[in-house]
């Protein structure tokens, strides 16, 4: 089954009276269960791809669905509850409030829905523990390395359960051996707990771990590579 289907996507930005076009005629099918690296030169359009499959932005034109349900049609309301319950996204920055603890993180997701304190601590512990991090609950992002952030911040997309994982350049900001760390543990989510992921990336070894290898140029995918792991 197809879990996300572009088709004839165009996203145009206007500043002032002219016309900026980002993205011009995406085709897109991603299966459920793959793992697709997105690759092309900075200014490709590569995130703002991500963030029309995310409902965080709108095509100008053409149509977007995510499982069964077309987004690209959705108010603004329903937008947003369908993006808490079905997009974990993580960012190359982390995105950690650094006022708040690994579990406090972590949580935040959780407080836009109706779950108990203690469904929520069970959640959250869970996810802490799927990464690695279940004994640094109490630790504040200043107390935490790079790739522990990011992988706190995986925890963050993940315990919502969400239907498809975004990444924007995850190991963008890390040293080689975190990078591989974020890596094996983006896979172990794709083949133990059967996540779907669509990564933006740089990284060579990243797109390594892919099942699929899409390359943006100016706007359109030129290219579509099997990758087979």
């Amino acid at each position: 089954m197809s879990m996300v289907d572009v088709k004839n996507v165009r996203k145009v930005y206007h500043r002032d009276s002219q016309e900026i076009p980002v993205l011009d005629g995406i085709n897109l099918t991603v299966q459920e269960g793959e793992v697709v690296a997105l690759m092309g030169p900075s200014g490709s359009g590569k995130t703002t791809l991500l963030n029309l499959l995310a409902g965080i932005d709108r095509p100008s034109r053409g149509a977007i669905r995510i499982g069964d349900t077309e987004i690209s049609t959705l108010s603004e309301r329903s937008l947003a509850g369908w993006r808490a319950r079905h997009i974990g996204f993580i960012f190359q920055l982390y995105n950690l409030i650094p006022v708040l603890t690994a579990f406090e993180n972590v949580e935040l997701p959780l407080l836009l829905t109706n779950l108990s304190k203690k469904q929520r601590r069970d959640h959250v512990m869970t996810a802490l523990g799927i990464v690695g991090l279940g004994d640094r609950e109490k630790h504040y992002p200043r107390q935490l390395s790079g790739g522990q952030e990011q992988r706190v911040a995986i925890a963050r997309a993940i315990v919502t359960d969400p239907t498809l994982l975004l990444a924007d350049e995850p190991t963008g900001d890390l040293d080689a051996k975190s990078a591989g760390e974020v890596l094996t543990l983006l896979q172990r989510l794709n083949q133990e707990y059967k996540k779907t992921i669509i990564m933006v990336t740089h990284d060579p070894h990243a797109a390594e771990r892919a099942s699929h290898l899409l390359h943006l140029e100016k706007g359109t995918l030129v290219e579509q590579t099997a990758v087979g792991r």
